[in-house]
């Protein structure tokens, strides 16, 4: 990859929603950060300049709640297969989950995986450190010791409190410190041992379900106790349509609430099950038509501010089960351009909303100086080529999760190439 400086990236189309910016115009960089949009300034020679013609160049993608897999199995995942393969997907920062083996509550292990991803090229690693001690939802961690280490957000994931008032009591020490707290709503006395949505298709297949009052439910009490602390939350992995609703009712109360939804819950549906295909087997399960319906109204209309890509990789074994006995999960950073660009073919969302929802929507929630391309910001972005057709294979995949559902299909629109600050970091172009 080239380490020059000076940069010019000739006749791209330049996509940034902050700026109403839709144009093909070349791109200049200097010393990692953007220096012009459109001529290059005086006295300006690039050491390297490249054609994009045809290519669209987003600010680069940033995802919340990414799964790097380590610490834990090395064979599922680590920080050297999925921070590259954030990159190949086009993302520039990944928000890595705590849900890890051990379960990233010390500042010391923040500190150790951080000083590891700096020495790796591929995306930025931003973890999140664990709301509870190993996520048994009881003894608090030290947050504000987390938040110095490096953590961007606190989470708790799915995993249950042991009672609201231990919910509350982090709410409020995150409120004093002003720190970030994603969630994802759902009832362990509800969701246990189900591995479907609650209903006639779960039924039909034997399968124990999870009603989606299991999600609800829980988003009423954080929205309450958010209400009561003025905490900042964010929500993940939004699946159904009752909660849309609740939120854009928090929204209107002015609550500092923000929300995000997997690709998963937008392309597929309980539905997808009938063959008992495992690869569908996903944590909060899909839901129905209706549900689906929702999700992606939501994420249009903003109540939703942010596309997830949910990626959690698998290993073969961990599939090869029946249903209810497999893993959750699905391998999608690589695969979300391609089906991002079938939402805007089916009218779900514009371009424009697409790249927001990936770019800065993600930023704001996280507090990130990142997601656009304004003059003097890090050259953070990545080149798509709308119109590549590509197979989905294992070998096409850079993550060690092979586990996605795309297996075997060609899709179009594909990353050629990602910079971090100015660094070509992934790149497909001869």
């Amino acid at each position: 990859m080239s380490e020059a400086t000076k940069i010019s990236i000739i006749g791209a189309r330049v996509l940034d929603p902050t700026q109403h910016l839709d144009a093909c115009l070349d791109v200049h960089l200097d010393q990692g950060r953007i220096l012009a949009l459109g001529d290059a300034p005086a006295h300006f020679i690039p050491e390297r300049t490249l054609d994009a013609s045809g290519l669209l160049l987003t600010p680069g993608w940033i995802d919340i709640g990414t799964h790097v897999r380590e610490p834990g199995p090395s064979y599922k995942g680590q920080l050297a297969s999925e921070l590259p393969a954030a990159a190949a997907g086009g993302f520039t920062h990944v928000c890595a989950r705590p849900d890890t083996q051990p379960v990233l509550d010390s500042p010391a292990l923040v500190r150790t995986l951080r000083d590891k991803a700096a020495g790796i090229q591929g995306a930025r690693f931003l973890p999140m450190g664990a709301l509870t001690r190993d996520l048994q939802g009881q003894a608090l961690t030290n947050m504000a010791g987390l938040q110095d280490a490096g953590c961007i957000a606190l989470s708790q994931m799915h995993y249950g409190f042991q009672d609201v008032g231990i919910l509350k009591r982090c709410l409020e020490y995150a409120a004093t410190f002003d720190l970030l707290v994603c969630l994802q709503p759902q009832d362990p006395a509800l969701a246990s041992k189900g591995c479907a949505h609650e209903g006639a298709v779960a039924t039909r297949m034997g399968l124990a379900g999870i009603p989606e009052t299991a999600e609800t439910l829980a988003l009423a009490n954080i929205l309450l106790l958010v209400e009561a602390t003025g905490a900042r939350v964010h929500l993940q992995h939004i699946s159904c349509a009752r909660s849309v609703d609740m939120l854009y009712q928090a929204q209107e109360r002015g609550l500092a609430v923000t929300a995000d939804v997997s690709i998963q819950h937008l392309m597929y549906s309980e539905h997808d099950l009938e063959n008992f295909n495992t690869l569908f087997h996903v944590q909060p399960p899909l839901r129905t038509l209706q549900d689906q319906a929702a999700l992606r109204q939501g994420l249009q209309d903003g109540v939703l501010q942010v596309l997830s890509s949910g990626h959690l990789p698998q290993d073969a074994a961990a599939k090869n089960a029946p249903f209810a006995a497999s893993e959750a999960g699905v391998s999608s950073l690589e695969t979300l351009a391609s089906q991002g660009l079938a939402l805007v073919n089916q009218g779900v969302l514009t371009l424009n909303q697409l790249i927001e929802r990936l770019t800065y929507a993600p930023a704001c929630v996280l507090g990130l100086d990142a997601g656009h391309l304004h003059l003097g910001a890090n050259a953070d972005f990545c080149l798509l080529d709308p119109d590549a057709h590509w197979q989905v294979t294992p070998a096409s995949l850079v993550s060690m999760g092979k586990n996605t559902p795309l297996l075997g299909q060609e899709l179009t629109g594909r990353i050629v190439s990602t910079w971090v600050q100015g660094r070509e970091v992934f790149s497909r172009l001869a």
